[in-house]
């Protein structure tokens, strides 16, 4: 079954007022997907039983899961994420005093082959979705308030995979990421890290994202 968060916000209206409801409620069940980090189509309480029902037989939500959690005496949270197909990612929590970095993944596996990485001995196996990159930092957001009282500050795009390489659901991530209906978080504590792709490079500079670049000497 599809997941409902591969649906746009137009597209949302667009099947709502296939069945027959006024297009407000395409808002309501964005920011529900979004903004309110759940789990089930049923926990949409603003919304009717029967209509909650009526979605249940075209959509689901497949969330991620943590598989395996790792913490380190610094403090490092270390997750292995289950996706819906059975496939792990690894997600990382990083404290400070200052800050709680969330290091997310943006593909299984990665084709390239840099020396220094663990990765590379993985073969690329596919590409995040969209909701799957923006689940990772709502996970670490929530154990950051669990472990350390406070939210999560910062984003850096520097786990599984090369983000380059999933230019477009790394780019629709980060604007969910960002936007006040989404996670609502600054760009300008987010940071995507690669290896040197420079025409992707390029466009990313051309969307106006406002999010920092970390480039990798050492895959030179």
């Amino acid at each position: 079954m599809k997941d409902i968060r591969t649906l746009s916000l137009d597209q949302l209206k667009d099947y709502f007022v296939s069945l027959g409801e006024k297009p407000f409620r395409a808002k309501q069940v964005y920011d529900w997907l979004w903004s309110k980090n759940l789990h089930s189509i049923d926990e949409m309480t603003n919304l009717s039983k029967q209509l909650r029902d009526k979605i249940s037989e075209e959509y689901t939500i497949n969330p991620v899961s943590v598989d395996l959690l790792q913490k380190s005496s610094d403090g490092t949270i270390k997750n292995g994420v289950k996706l819906h197909d059975g496939l792990m990612v690894e997600s990382v929590l990083i404290p400070t005093e200052t800050r709680t970095t969330a290091c997310v993944s943006s593909q299984v596996g990665c084709s390239l082959n840099c020396e220094f990485c663990a990765t590379a001995r993985l073969k690329r196996m596919r590409n995040l979705e969209v909701a799957e990159i923006v689940d990772q930092v709502a996970l670490i957001d929530s154990q950051s308030k669990m472990y350390f009282d406070r939210p999560l500050s910062n984003i850096v795009f520097m786990g599984m995979g090369e983000p380059m390489m999933n230019y477009k659901n790394v780019v629709e991530a980060i604007r969910k990421i960002t936007q006040p209906e989404g996670l609502g978080m600054s760009p300008r504590r987010i940071t995507v890290s690669t290896s040197g792709i420079p025409k992707m490079i390029k466009m990313l500079a051309d969307e106006e994202l406002k999010v920092k670049l970390a480039l990798s000497l050492h895959s030179a």
